[in-house]
């Protein structure tokens, strides 16, 4: 049950979102932006970066509905998503997506947890500055997200197929 009284009973973010309008836009504009906008990575790499640090949080709510919003958008490999959110060492990604991987649960971590070495590993295995940025920007703001989130209880569904409609809607149509 949320902390607060909200006018909706959607679930996560969206109940959220609509107990204060004006922030709860800018909030989806940003989000609109980091995982849609311009960007040398692609969207579902994007997404895949969301629901790693919001696993790393335990925020299940954005887990879920990122993590289904990568799967649609990496060609319905939800085998993927599980891995990387299962154990990231292990998972079939490439040393890019692993290094990017690395680098935003550091910051999920701590922004002071990022190291040089973090960087020039990630830069090592193919990324460029706009990257680097990109991927740690998305980062701490789902690290924002995810506190938003749980520090007010959004409703959480447990059904994973809620999840995998999220995450249709989520690929198919954006943040705004």
């Amino acid at each position: 049950m949320p902390h607060i009284a909200l006018p909706t009973d959607a679930p996560g973010i969206r109940g959220l979102l609509a107990a204060k309008p004006s922030s709860g836009l800018r909030l989806s504009e940003l989000a609109e932006q980091l995982l849609r906008g311009d960007s040398p990575l692609g969207v579902g790499d994007r997404e895949l970066i969301a629901a790693h640090v919001s696993a790393l949080n335990r925020t299940r709510y954005c887990a879920g509905a990122h993590g289904a919003t990568a799967a649609h958008r990496l060609g319905g490999d939800f085998a993927l998503v599980e891995a990387v959110q299962t154990d990231l060492a292990t998972a079939p990604v490439t040393d890019l997506q692993r290094a990017l991987l690395h680098l935003a649960g550091k910051v999920a971590e701590s922004g002071l947890s990022v190291t040089p070495e973090d960087v020039a590993a990630a830069k090592a295995a193919g990324a460029d500055d706009e990257t680097v940025h990109d991927t740690v920007l998305i980062a701490a703001a789902f690290c924002m997200y995810n506190r938003y989130v749980d520090g007010l209880a959004a409703l959480t569904p447990d059904d994973p197929a809620a999840y995998r409609a999220i995450g249709a809607h989520l690929a198919a149509n954006g943040y705004l």
